[in-house]
C-alpha cells in the first residue's frame, strides 16, 4: 500500500471564469489484481501489455488503484513528477524477497497475453485464496509462479547423471557387502 499527500491548490478555470479550491489530499494506493481488473474493463486491453499507457490511461489507472473514499477528481490533475514517480516505483516495486534463478533459461518466451482474467484463472487452479487478489500485484504473481513451479514433475536425470549415481551407489553396495561385483 502506498500513501500520497498532494499539495492543494488554487486555481482559475478560464472555462467558467472562477477560482477552484482544491484542498490538501491523502490518497492510499494499491497495485493489485483488483486496480487491474477496473482498469481492463474500461480499456479493454491488457494492463500488462507491452503497450505504452497514455497520460490519460496512467491516471485512470491511479484512480483505480486509490482506496481512499470520495476523492474529488481534480485532485488527479495535481499530482507532481515527484507523485508519478514514486508511484511508478511503487508499482514495479517486487514486494518480496523471492528470486528465481534464470541461467537454465527455463522461462519461455510465451506470446500469451496476461489479462486480470488470465491471473484468476491462475489463482483458481493453484487454489490460491481470494484475498490475494488484494496483494501486491508483483507478490501475486511470484506465489503463482512458485505454486506453478513447485507443481511440475520433477525433473528427469540425463544419462551422465543416471549413470554416475547409479556407479556410486553401486559402489556403495559392494563395500558395504564386501564384495568384487
Amino acid at each position: 500500500m502506498l500513501t500520497i499527500k498532494i499539495k492543494g491548490r488554487e486555481e482559475f478555470n478560464n472555462a467558467t471564469q472562477e477560482f477552484i479550491q482544491t484542498k490538501d489530499t491523502i490518497l492510499t494506493l494499491e497495485h493489485s489484481l483488483v486496480s487491474v481488473s477496473k482498469w481492463e474493463a474500461k480499456y479493454h486491453k491488457p494492463f500488462l501489455g507491452k503497450d505504452k499507457k497514455t497520460y490519460e490511461e496512467t491516471i485512470d489507472y491511479i484512480k483505480c488503484m486509490t482506496i481512499t473514499q470520495n476523492v474529488d477528481p481534480a485532485v488527479y490533475r495535481l499530482l507532481t513528477k515527484d507523485n508519478m514517480d514514486e508511484i511508478n516505483n511503487y508499482i514495479v516495486n517486487p514486494m518480496t524477497a523471492t528470486w528465481f534463478n534464470e541461467q537454465k533459461n527455463y522461462a519461455k518466451k510465451n506470446s500469451e497475453q496476461i489479462t486480470s482474467e488470465l491471473i484468476y484463472y491462475w489463482m483458481v487452479a493453484l487454489e490460491i485464496p481470494w484475498e490475494a487478489q488484494k496483494w501486491h500485484l508483483n507478490r501475486l504473481l511470484v506465489l503463482i509462479r512458485i505454486c506453478n513451479n513447485k507443481n511440475q514433475p520433477s525433473k528427469k536425470m540425463g544419462k551422465r547423471e543416471t549413470m554416475s549415481r547409479n556407479a556410486a551407489l553401486n559402489a556403495a553396495r559392494r563395500k558395504s557387502l564386501g564384495t568384487s561385483g
